[in-house]
């Protein structure tokens, strides 16, 4: 039968969901996300290649945020329309392109090993460009990746594919600071060894790509339209009346977490490097993926506690955590500044996980992807804005004072989710 006036549907594949494919949808994703943060320990040896400061390096990491926000709108229900691989596979080829250029902006042009620099106006456009890229891939995967990685759970494994999901996500952003620092420590040119690196692991994630289960029936050309199903369709946010409430109780945590991981992602490395005179990559790594691993792992270890439990922990960590990095500023303290990240971590994740499983379970199904979508676009917004205002306080104030200023404001925010907690 032509395809074009086929009015039946048709299945992406008719594979079953096994183990090995619930693997590689994990690896597929965990590796998307490592690109997101691959960069963060680099900073200070592209500040020093590039002749940029802290101001410089808070915009490079929040152009990332406002990627990510788009793909969210963008891209959100395009899988629902195209299946899942194909939609997969556009992030896979972006975040592949977001590599090469970071790539090619990492060349020295002068000098060799650590010495070499970089330094031009081409190179520091294309890291832009990168990171926008690498930013719309991390978006098509939050809401696209999520949802495969459920997919692909064997019969009665859904609570281990959740678990999974939030492993790969978060894990995967922690897993590209560690690798990151730890190529760049063992190589002779650390603005590139890191992104071949990625490069390859993305290399596998294409070949493993066919081998993920896509369960959305798709249907005949006909019926997708003039274009196929290609044309984007924008994922407009909101939030039910049923949970606005909840969600208003939910943002003030959202803001604080994700207000740690941009200022401990942007500033804490050029910190280590700058006050506390750390040169080693794989260390600064090592600190900033704390954070993000913290969070993977309490958001899987302490899942089945009550929602109310959990946001209480949460906001109080993450009060815990701005003090510590107060504190770490004061007395130029590694050992603390790690005890803030691993807290701060644990505080984002349990904060934002409670919000999100609070609303989506009060919510129709067909509500839940307007609902995610709002909440994650308030996270990474609170990534983003308060990261490149802290990048530009550190000229009149240096980095010691901007980071005190938002952790005083993480402060505030987290007493403010407290007093809200009784909605939960």
């Amino acid at each position: 039968m032509n395809d074009v006036t086929a009015s039946t549907t048709v299945s992406a594949t008719t594979a079953p969901a096994t183990g090995c494919s619930l693997v590689a949808a994990a690896y597929i994703f965990a590796v998307v996300m490592m690109g997101t943060t691959m960069p963060t320990p680099l900073y200070p040896t592209m500040s020093a290649a590039f002749g940029f400061g802290s101001a410089a390096t808070t915009v490079l990491f929040a152009v990332y945020a406002v990627g990510v926000v788009a793909g969210l709108v963008i891209f959100g229900r395009l899988s629902d329309t195209l299946g899942r691989r194909p939609v997969l596979a556009l992030a896979l080829v972006l975040s592949v392109v977001s590599a090469v250029l970071f790539l090619a902006a990492g060349l020295p042009t002068d000098g060799s090993g650590v010495d070499a620099t970089g330094g031009s106006v081409t190179g520091l456009v294309l890291m832009y460009v990168g990171r926008v890229l690498s930013g719309l891939a991390a978006g098509i995967f939050t809401g696209t990746g999520t949802v495969t990685v459920m997919e692909n759970a064997p019969a009665g494994r859904a609570t281990l594919a959740a678990a999974v999901a939030t492993a790969a996500n978060i894990g995967g952003l922690g897993l590209g600071v560690l690798v990151a620092g730890c190529v760049a420590e063992l190589v002779d040119d650390p603005l590139t060894w890191p992104f071949v690196a990625h490069a390859v692991m993305l290399a596998v994630a294409a070949l493993l790509l066919p081998g993920v289960r896509d369960r959305v029936v798709r249907p005949a050309r006909a019926e997708r339209g003039r274009f196929g199903g290609w044309l984007p369709t924008l994922q407009v946010p909101g939030v039910p009346a049923s949970v606005r409430g909840l969600f208003v109780a939910s943002v003030p945590g959202v803001v604080a977490g994700y207000t740690v991981c941009g200022v401990f992602s942007s500033l804490a490395p050029n910190f280590m490097s700058h006050e506390l005179g750390i040169s080693s990559t794989a260390t600064i790594a090592s600190v900033t993926a704390a954070l993000f691993i913290a969070s993977a792992v309490a958001q899987i270890v302490l899942r089945s506690l009550r929602d109310r439990v959990l946001m209480v922990l949460g906001l109080v960590l993450l009060v815990v955590c701005a003090l510590v990095v107060i504190l770490a500023l004061a007395v130029d303290s590694l050992v603390l500044l790690l005890v803030a990240s691993v807290c701060g971590g644990v505080g984002q994740g349990l904060s934002f996980m409670t919000g999100m499983r609070a609303m989506t379970s009060r919510v129709a199904p067909e509500e839940r992807t307007a609902v995610t979508t709002s909440y994650f676009i308030v996270g990474y917004l609170a990534l983003a804005v308060p990261a490149m205002l802290a990048g530009f306080l550190t000229v009149p104030m240096g980095l010691v004072g901007s980071t005190t200023v938002f952790s005083v404001t993480t402060v505030l925010l987290s007493l403010v989710g407290l007093g809200y907690v009784k909605r939960y």
